[in-house]
Parts: C-alpha cells; structure tokens; sequence
C-alpha cells in the first residue's frame, strides 16, 4: 500500500521528531554564510595589524652645538706663501739716494754721479739753487744707473758752452754735462766734431741743448746739414 504522499516529497519532519531534509540543508548554508564572514572578519582584523606602518626613523641632521657626538673638525690646509720678488734692497748692494735736500744742486749732483747714479734737474719758479726734493726719496734703495730727479727751488741759471770743435763726438756728452747741458746729435756720433750750434763761450742757460755735428768729409764739410 502506498500513503497519500505520492510525489516524494518529504514533509518539514518525520513522524519521529527529526528535522527534515530540507532543514538540515539550509542550516548547513546559513552556518557556512557565518562561518566565512567570521573568517573574513578576522582575516580584515589580521590584515589591519599588518598594514600599520612600521615606525619611521628619525630624519637624519646636522650636528649642532647640542649635539652629543659632535663631528670631527675638517683639517685646515697649509698653503704656502710665494716669496717675493728679490729688488735692489733685497740684494744687499745698499745703494741708495742719498740725503741731498736742502743742498746746493751741483753738489747735489756730484753726489749722484759719485754713486754712479743717473739725474735729471727740474726747476722751479723760486728763489735759490738748493734742492726740495728727490724722485725716489731721500732713503729709497735703488740699482747703479737710475736716475733720480733733483728739484731745484729757483730757475734755470746761465751756463758758457764749452767749445767742442775737434774732438771725438763721443766725448761730447761728458763735456757739456759738466755745464749743464745736453748733445743733439744731428750727423751721428761717429767722428770728429766739426761744428757746433750754438758756439764756443755762447751763453746758455741749463737743461739747454748744444747740436753737435759730428763725421769728417774731404773737405772738411759736416758729414749731414743741421737739423731745422
């Protein structure tokens, strides 16, 4: 004999109390939907703990005055300093201008060609022949042969030009420097001289210029003509 379920089915629970299939099927699901958001919550909560950024160092700084452990000085570089360069007063010649002021400028002047020294007169507007001042100083170190400037409180006096006429050019210029004055030399400074401009016991006036002409031609003519 059959009952009256003809389809199979089963009803929610057997005649003993048991639950049915089909209860036993959604209890199954609805614990496994728990059980996964349980384990999905802890793997988020476990997930968290390990996304927290670990603790950054500290940036690192310049040491300070404060600073406990203070960084070791730079070494300091040695340089060494040129020497400098060797001049006449380095030399120990010990030439130097000599203490002319306030003396009469031909003495002035033979003090310098004692030391083999050059010089050049300026004069001035003043009265007297005595000397104001040097060029370098009185005192500087200088080498044989410079000249040092010698200025002279008045004017220029008068002077007598020597008479050159006959003798070697080349003797010219120490002559007329013993007067004051000076040599052009129109012809060149080979030969004798022949002539002279201005002439023999002519007045001049000092830091004057004398032409000298020197050469020698058959008939006794100046080698070059005068200068304009």
């Amino acid at each position: 004999m059959t009952d009256g379920n003809t389809g199979g089915q089963f009803s929610p629970g057997d005649g003993d109390g048991r639950p049915g299939r089909m209860a036993v099927v959604l209890g199954g699901g609805l614990a496994a939907v728990l059980l996964a958001a349980l384990g999905a919550t802890g793997g988020w909560l476990l997930a968290g703990e390990d996304d927290v950024p670990p603790e950054e160092p500290a940036a690192a700084t310049s040491p300070t005055a404060g600073s406990s452990s203070p960084t070791a000085p730079r070494p300091s570089v040695t340089r060494s300093t040129p020497s400098a360069p060797r001049t006449s007063a380095s030399t120990g010649s010990g030439l130097t201008v000599p203490p002319v002021i306030g003396t009469d400028f031909e003495d002035a002047r033979d003090e310098l060609h004692e030391r083999r020294l050059s010089w050049r007169l300026v004069f001035g507007t003043g009265a007297g022949r005595t000397v104001e001042r040097t060029e370098p100083a009185v005192g500087a170190a200088v080498k044989r042969g410079t000249t040092v400037t010698l200025y002279v409180s008045g004017p220029a006096p008068t002077s007598t030009v020597p008479d050159l006429v006959g003798e070697n050019c080349s003797e010219a210029a120490e002559e007329l420097g013993e007067e004051g004055l000076f040599p052009r030399y129109p012809t060149g400074r080979s030969g004798t001289i022949q002539r002279q401009e201005p002439a023999a016991d002519a007045v001049a006036r000092w830091n004057d210029t004398v032409q000298v002409f020197c050469g020698a031609q058959p008939d006794g003519s100046p080698s070059g003509s005068p200068a304009p």
